[in-house]
Formats: C-alpha cells, sequence, structure tokens
C-alpha cells in the first residue's frame, strides 16, 4: 500500500566484534584498576565495617532488650496478680442473643453488659463487663477489680508476657538494622558528593585546555 511505513527491521549482522556486558563485580572496589578512587575504597571498608557492627550488636540489643522487658513485665504481672480480685458479679439485663446460636463465631463474641458487684470497701458497684451471648440477667459472672474497685482485666498471662517480650526485641533488633542501613545511606552520600566537588574541581583544570584555541 502507497505510504505505508515499512516494520522495523533488526540490523544486519555484519561479522563485527560483540560487545559483552559485564555486571559489575562486588570485589572491584577492593581490585587495583585506574578507575577506582579512593572514596570507593573508604565505601567499601565502611560497608563492610557496618556489616560486622549489625551482625554484633544487633544479637546483643535483641538479647538486652528483650531480658529487660521480661524483668519489666515479669514485675507488672506479679503487681496485678497480687493487687487484683477475682469476683461474682450479677448481670443486671439480659445480653443479646448472637444472630447464630451454637456457631464458632457465637462462642467467640462477647457483649458488653451492666453488672453489679461488691467491691473491695465492701459497697455495691456496677459496672460493665463482657459476656456470652444470651445470658440473662439476675446470672453470675466472675469480674476482675482493682483496688480502687473498678472492672479490669486479668493479670498478665505467661503467653502475653513471652510476646511482649519478644515484641520488643524484636524491634531492637529491627532498630540495630535499620540503623546500620541509615548510616551506609547518609555516608554513601556524603562520599559522593565529595565525588562531585572532586570532579567539579578537575574539570576547572582541565577544560581550559581542551577549549584553548591551537
Amino acid at each position: 500500500m502507497a505510504g505505508e511505513i515499512p516494520p522495523a527491521q533488526p540490523p544486519p549482522d555484519v561479522g563485527g566484534p560483540r560487545v559483552v556486558r559485564r555486571r559489575p563485580s562486588l570485589l572491584w572496589p577492593w581490585r587495583r584498576n585506574p578507575l577506582r578512587r579512593r572514596t570507593d575504597r573508604l565505601r567499601a571498608r565502611l560497608a563492610v565495617g557496618l556489616v560486622l557492627g549489625v551482625l554484633v550488636t544487633a544479637p546483643a540489643a535483641m538479647f538486652t532488650v528483650g531480658d529487660a522487658a521480661h524483668r519489666h513485665y515479669r514485675d507488672v504481672a506479679a503487681d496485678e496478680a497480687a493487687s487484683r480480685d477475682r469476683r461474682p458479679a450479677v448481670l443486671v439485663r439480659d445480653a443479646p442473643r448472637h444472630p447464630e446460636p451454637g456457631s464458632d463465631e457465637a462462642r467467640r463474641t462477647r457483649y458488653p453488659v451492666e453488672v453489679r458487684f461488691t467491691g473491695p470497701d465492701g459497697m455495691p458497684r456496677t459496672g460493665r463487663t463482657d459476656v456470652e451471648p444470651g445470658s440473662t440477667a439476675g446470672s453470675t459472672v466472675l469480674v476482675w477489680v482493682d483496688p480502687a474497685g473498678g472492672l479490669t482485666g486479668p493479670p498478665l498471662s505467661t503467653d502475653q508476657l513471652r510476646s511482649r517480650t519478644m515484641g520488643w526485641a524484636i524491634l531492637a533488633f529491627l532498630g540495630v538494622v535499620l540503623t546500620g542501613l541509615a548510616a551506609h545511606g547518609v555516608a554513601g552520600l556524603v562520599l559522593w558528593r565529595r565525588d562531585l566537588a572532586n570532579w567539579d574541581a578537575e574539570w576547572a583544570v582541565t577544560a581550559p585546555l581542551w577549549s584553548r584555541s591551537p
């Protein structure tokens, strides 16, 4: 068809040498070559130092913070167990019924209902606590009461103590790793700007020689 642009064709193979592109090796800053700069060696040494520092510091921080968190939450659990009291409470009104009685979801669901109980001072008190669906008014449930007479949760369990300890230990480990990555990034940026400044200074000397008339 006249005026139609033919599809692009690959260039002919003239039999010339093919250029093979190789990916830069991670060890090239340690090898002698004319393109290696002093900042390249410094950047490589800094990376090795940071990796070794993170490998040593991260487990130590994880253990130290985890041990401190375990001792803290163990004391908290002991204090809560000693100060909190479990008492019977009577439902003031019926709890809502679950749409699917007897289902797994109904067994896991709890509804907040007002209850009446006796405080540590012997005075009657009221509050709201979570109860099973369909609980009727006048039925008795067990609630946890703090020294001030307010409804509260149970003391820390062993699983909660373990999970919180592991959480702080993992945060400490990640904190050391992220700090090492941040330090490497900042150092690389500083060295890169230093290279640019050196290139500008060298080009200021070389450019007049290239532009000078013969």
